[in-house]
């Protein structure tokens, strides 16, 4: 049965789904942004801090579903601008480093709040 998961340690939703869902051993993260979770604003900064806000989120989302950065196996990363490519790479690799999920990095148009990095997640309890 699927489990709806929630953290007051991530950013509340902003519209109509879940922070994340759980499934048997599976554990599917909405994406996240760098909202500051207490307050719901982006953070301050350019693409460093604000992936670092992003990559917090998602570990606190995947702790809501028993996970953690080591359990999970695919990572889907969306950048406003593909120059920043570099700058997010380095800071990813300190949440996941020689144990690095499989991964699809694109860049778009337009981010919700017109942020500059989302990440979201799909990984294993254990």
């Amino acid at each position: 049965m699927k489990e709806i998961l929630h953290t007051d340690t991530a950013p509340a939703a902003i519209g109509p789904y879940s922070q994340g869902t759980a499934f048997g051993q599976l554990v599917f993260t909405s994406g996240q942004i760098p909202l500051d979770p207490k307050t719901g604003e982006v953070v301050g900064g350019g693409i460093e801090e604000q992936s670092r806000r992003a990559m917090e989120n998602l570990v606190a989302v995947l702790a809501a579903g028993g996970a953690k950065p080591t359990n999970v196996l695919k990572t889907t990363c969306f950048l406003a601008d593909m120059g920043d490519f570099a700058k997010f790479n380095a800071v990813y690799a300190e949440y996941f480093g020689e144990n690095s999920p499989a991964r699809s990095c694109v860049a778009v148009k337009t981010l919700p709040k017109n942020v500059l990095v989302e990440v979201e997640a799909v990984a294993v309890r254990g």
